[in-house]
């Protein structure tokens, strides 16, 4: 699974911030690369230099999975780890529910090749 970072201008892209993500996407997203070919980070600071109070901080993660079109989410934060944590717990529930819902297809079609991943211990 590769991850590719981009920021906007008002955020500052670093071997630390680039390892905060890499480490927040794998511990939720293991259980999925065998599925996931690449994640795409989008981090912004909606309001700039500008020093308003408030969720400003946007974190759009988009997840291309092999065979299928990709999936992405976008989550408002007040920090770029919150934003960052949180659209990594959003896109953990969306393909828990997407790779369910192939499972659930390949069983009623009867093809036993697919199996959702193991549960990551927690």
């Amino acid at each position: 699974m590769q991850i590719q970072i981009n920021t906007d201008r008002n955020i500052q892209a670093d071997e630390r911030l680039a390892e905060f993500v890499r480490d927040a996407l794998y511990s939720k997203l293991n259980r999925f690369t065998d599925h996931v070919t690449r994640i795409e980070v989008h981090l912004s600071d909606e309001n700039g230099s500008t020093k308003h109070e408030g969720h400003d901080k946007r974190c759009l993660l988009e997840a291309r999975l092999e065979g299928l079109d990709p999936v992405a989410i976008t989550e408002h934060a007040a920090t770029v780890g919150q934003a960052i944590t949180g659209a990594a717990d959003k896109l953990q529930r969306k393909l828990s529910s997407l790779v369910g819902k192939l499972r659930d297809k390949h069983i009623r079609s009867g093809s036993p090749d697919f199996a959702e991943p193991d549960e990551a211990i927690q």
